[in-house]
C-alpha cells in the first residue's frame, strides 16, 4: 500500500527541519514577527476597505497579476523564443527588481527611519533588520517548499512525489510573493511617490517574466494554452502578497522602514538565488548582463521621473 502523501511530506519536512535547524528557527521568528504586525495592524491601522492605502495596494497587486497574464498571453502570439532572448528578458526583469529594491525600497526606508529615529544609525538598523527578515523568509520558504529551479532541478522536501509542472508552479509562486509584498509595503505610508514608481516597475518587468515563465512551462510538456493560463494564474500571488505587505507595514511607524527592508531583502534574494543563475546557465551571460543593466537603467529613469 502506498504511503499517504501528506504523511510522506510531513516526514520529509521534519527531516529537512532537523537538518537545517537554523534556517527553520529563522523562518519561524520571521513568521512570528509578521503575524504579530498583521494582527496589530488589522485592529488599529487599516479600519476599512475605503482606506486609500489598502485600495492602492490591492490595485497594484491586481495590476501585477494582469501584467503577468499579458506576458503569458504574449507567449501564445510569439511562439518560441531563442534561449538568448529569454535570458536577456529575464536579465532585464532582474535589473528592474534590483534597482527597485535599492531606489524604491531601501533608500525610502532609510529616509523614513531617519525621520522616526533622528539617527542615521537607527534608520540603517531598522532597514537592515527588515533585510534580514526578508532573506530569512525567502530562504526558509525556498528550503521547506518543494519546487524546481531550472538550473538545479527539483528541491525541497518530498519533491520527487510531485509532478514537475506543480514544482514549477510552486517555484513561480515563491518568486511572485516578494513582488506583491513590495507593492503593498510601498503604499503603507500613504506616500505615492514611493508606491507608484515601484508598482510601475514591477508591472513592467512582469511582462517579460510572464512570457519567460510560460515558455519554461512548455518544457514540462504542457501545451501552449495551458502553459499560458498556468503562468497567468501564478500572478495571483501578487495581490495576495500586496495585502500581506501592507498588513505588515501600515500600523506601527517603525514597521514601515522595516517592511520596506523586508520586501527589498526578499526581492534581492530571489534575483540572486534564482533569476541571475537562470540567465547564466545557457552561456548567454553577456546578453543577460546587458539586459540587467538595461532594466536597472530604466528603473532609475522611472524612479526619477515618477518619484
Amino acid at each position: 500500500m502506498s504511503q499517504n502523501p501528506f504523511v510522506s511530506y510531513r516526514q520529509a519536512l521534519l527531516a529537512e527541519i532537523r537538518q537545517h535547524r537554523l534556517t527553520a528557527y529563522s523562518l519561524l521568528a520571521t513568521l512570528v514577527v509578521m503575524l504579530a504586525l498583521l494582527l496589530f495592524n488589522s485592529l488599529s491601522a487599516i479600519g476599512s476597505w475605503q482606506d486609500p492605502r489598502l485600495q492602492h495596494a490591492i490595485g497594484g497587486g491586481l495590476g501585477g497579476f494582469g501584467s503577468t497574464a499579458v506576458g503569458a498571453l504574449l507567449a501564445l502570439l510569439l511562439g518560441r523564443l531563442s534561449t538568448r532572448s529569454e535570458d536577456t528578458l529575464l536579465g532585464f526583469a532582474a535589473g528592474m527588481m534590483l534597482a527597485a529594491s535599492a531606489f524604491a525600497l531601501i533608500l525610502p526606508g532609510i529616509e523614513a527611519g531617519q525621520r522616526l529615529t533622528g539617527s542615521p544609525v537607527g534608520s540603517l538598523a531598522l532597514v537592515l533588520l527588515g533585510l534580514a527578515l526578508g532573506v530569512a523568509l525567502m530562504l526558509g520558504l525556498d528550503r521547506f517548499t518543494p519546487h524546481e529551479h531550472m538550473e538545479t532541478g527539483p528541491c525541497g522536501p518530498d519533491c520527487e512525489r510531485i509532478s514537475r509542472v506543480w514544482l514549477f508552479v510552486l517555484a513561480i509562486a515563491l518568486h511572485n510573493l516578494p513582488e506583491g509584498m513590495a507593492i503593498g509595503v510601498s503604499f503603507a505610508d500613504g506616500d505615492n511617490a514611493v508606491g507608484i514608481p515601484l508598482t510601475a516597475a514591477i508591472l513592467l518587468q512582469n511582462v517579460p517574466e510572464g512570457l519567460a515563465v510560460t515558455l519554461a512551462l512548455r518544457t514540462t510538456g504542457l501545451g501552449a494554452l495551458p502553459a499560458a493560463l498556468t503562468a497567468a494564474a501564478t500572478g495571483l500571488m501578487e495581490p495576495l502578497g500586496a495585502m500581506l505587505g501592507i498588513g505588515v507595514a501600515a500600523g506601527l511607524p517603525l514597521a514601515y522602514p522595516v517592511g520596506l527592508g523586508l520586501a527589498a531583502g526578499a526581492m534581492i534574494f530571489v534575483v540572486s538565488h534564482e533569476v541571475i543563475p537562470e540567465t547564466h546557465r545557457n552561456g548567454h551571460q553577456t546578453a543577460a548582463t546587458l539586459g540587467l543593466m538595461g532594466g536597472f537603467a530604466l528603473m532609475l529613469v522611472m524612479d526619477t521621473l515618477l518619484g
